[in-house]
């Protein structure tokens, strides 16, 4: 059996740890997958793509059809290219990444016409925009067309069931990152943590938000709610690291200094995914307060690095990833108050209790592995191809 994959950009480095998983167990069950790669990378990525020698490497069956920014490949050039790859692979199932785009929309048609099974990835949740209209009448026959699909998590599924799928077509709902890269770089930074605290002019506690600077993760809403709850607590013991860039970094250091935070709030430039670890070994808790969030990926990174999580309700991962008051909390990014109660929640809790919280995110997230995901794609595809 042949399975093609498309996906939109090389540089997504969690879905490379997955293909790698799914290429080694593809033999053994006499399955053959090949990954068509679009384009390099997102331009707006850019910073985050790195040749360093130390990176992972992951080998896997995949051409990559564009060297280049994906925003600089037309949608002609894109149709062309898929087109021909399939007829020259002639799948036996088809899996594709993206129903926006119009490109894999083509592939889609190509393969209703030809008798080739369609597996669609789902990322999205009802949460995540503003839903209803045209739109959501195109997605439901498009997504009649296929017969199975991927999901990130529950919320995705459900909102795949309120668009009119099946339960019994939804053939994975998990997604994970390299669990075992990014433990392995934490533990062994995390010994020096407070040699490297100090060095670096942090409190001994921190709050830390990993990913782009941009209007859609609520960061003004963050900074207000530690400034509000700074006041309330007699020490300066607890800070905030923003690990990342993006257009709003000019505004939110000026935030931060009319705030009077500024020795207590630092920002540190994006870093290569196998280095955010390094990172959150220096912190306490992860907040991610984001209004729109289809899942979230630095949560399962925190996980598994033992951290309690602080996330919005709009992330589409908290349906399965965040308890309330076992491995952290959730709050309403509209609702500001919220957060900054359960920031001076978590400032207020003894070390011992902020690690339990924490050994029971990591607990959560080892079912979360690439080598789970893995093995329920490989099983969805032979559910369909034979």
């Amino acid at each position: 059996m042949k399975v093609l994959i498309v996906h939109n950009i090389l540089w997504a480095h969690y879905k490379a740890a997955v293909f790698q998983a799914l290429h080694a167990r593809s033999a053994s069950a006499d399955v053959q997958i090949k990954v068509l790669q679009i384009a390099r990378n997102e331009r707006s990525r850019a910073g985050w793509e790195t040749t360093a020698a130390d990176a992972p490497v992951y080998q896997y069956d995949y051409e990559l059809l564009f060297d280049r920014f994906v925003e600089e490949v037309s949608v002609g050039e894109r149709t062309r290219a898929l087109l021909s790859r399939m007829r020259q692979f002639r799948p036996d199932v088809l899996y594709l990444t993206g129903y926006y785009d119009p490109a894999q929309l083509a592939l889609l048609a190509y393969a209703k016409l030809t008798g080739v099974p369609v597996v669609m990835q789902m990322e999205s949740t009802a949460a995540d925009h503003g839903r209803g209209g045209p739109k959501e009448a195109l997605k439901r026959t498009i997504l009649r067309l296929c017969d199975g699909f991927f999901c990130f998590g529950s919320l995705q599924a459900q909102y795949l069931m309120e668009l009119g799928v099946p339960a019994r077509k939804i053939l994975l709902r998990k997604t994970a990152v390299d669990n075992d890269v990014l433990l392995r770089v934490y533990n062994e930074v995390r010994p020096n943590r407070t040699a490297k605290l100090t060095q670096m002019g942090l409190p001994p506690r921190n709050f830390v938000f990993v990913g782009r600077l941009i209007e859609p993760k609520n960061l003004p809403a963050l900074l207000d709610s530690f400034a509000q709850a700074c006041q309330q607590v007699d020490n300066s013991s607890w800070g905030l690291v923003f690990l990342g860039d993006g257009p709003l970094q000019s505004a939110l250091e000026r935030q931060a200094q009319a705030l009077g935070l500024t020795e207590r709030v630092r920002f540190l430039p994006a870093a290569p995914w196998y280095e955010v670890p390094q990172t959150l070994a220096l912190a306490d808790v992860l907040v991610l307060p984001s209004r729109s969030e289809p899942w979230g990926l630095v949560v399962n990174e925190a996980m598994v690095c033992g951290m309690p999580v602080l996330v919005s309700n709009r992330c589409g991962c908290v349906g399965d990833l965040v308890r309330h008051g076992e491995n952290g909390f959730l709050f309403d990014p509209d609702q500001p108050g919220q957060l900054t109660e359960l920031l001076l929640e978590i400032m207020q809790l003894s070390d011992a209790e902020r690690a339990r919280l924490g050994s029971v995110s990591e607990e959560m997230i080892k079912p979360w592995s690439v080598g789970a995901v893995a093995d329920e794609m490989l099983a969805g595809f032979l559910r369909l191809g034979h």
